[in-house]
């Protein structure tokens, strides 16, 4: 058989893997019920639906023709990282406000299309956005 479409295939394979690896972090917790869950609920649920998108994307890879994958883009890759990574050391000391823009300032960098002013717009919004419903509707403290 011959693979038709590669980012389909490849994706497809990554779905499985953590489909699959949901399953196995929730087979030792107790499943409960749908009006009850446990622990092991969510997981598995997730895991299964991300098992079942995957294989229909390995089976479709084989069907369907698609483009090639393009170049790994390692400088995209590496912004995006680096924000989350700073995000999650920040968050806790300078609070949400600060973070979150930063976040999405330096991720937003990493793509071809990074324009200033709507940066800006999306990092106000969404950071407003967030401070309402996690600070002020949620009550957490970030």
């Amino acid at each position: 058989m011959m693979i038709r479409n590669t980012k389909d295939f490849w994706t497809g394979l990554i779905y499985i893997f953590f489909g699959s690896s949901a399953f196995l972090i929730a087979r030792d917790y107790s499943m409960g019920t749908a009006t009850k869950m446990g622990p092991a609920y969510f997981p598995t649920i997730l895991g299964g639906l991300l098992l079942v998108i995957g294989v229909i994307s390995v089976i479709r890879s084989f069907v369907v023709p698609g483009p090639p994958i393009g170049v790994f883009a390692l400088k995209q890759l590496g912004l995006v990282t680096v924000s989350v990574v700073v995000f999650g050391f920040i968050v806790r000391g300078v609070g949400l406000a600060i973070a979150l823009p930063l976040l999405i300032m330096v991720s937003a960098y990493g793509s071809k299309r990074f324009r200033w002013g709507p940066t800006l717009l999306i990092a106000a919004g969404l950071t407003i956005f967030c401070v309402f419903v996690f600070l002020k509707g949620l009550g957490i403290p970030l």
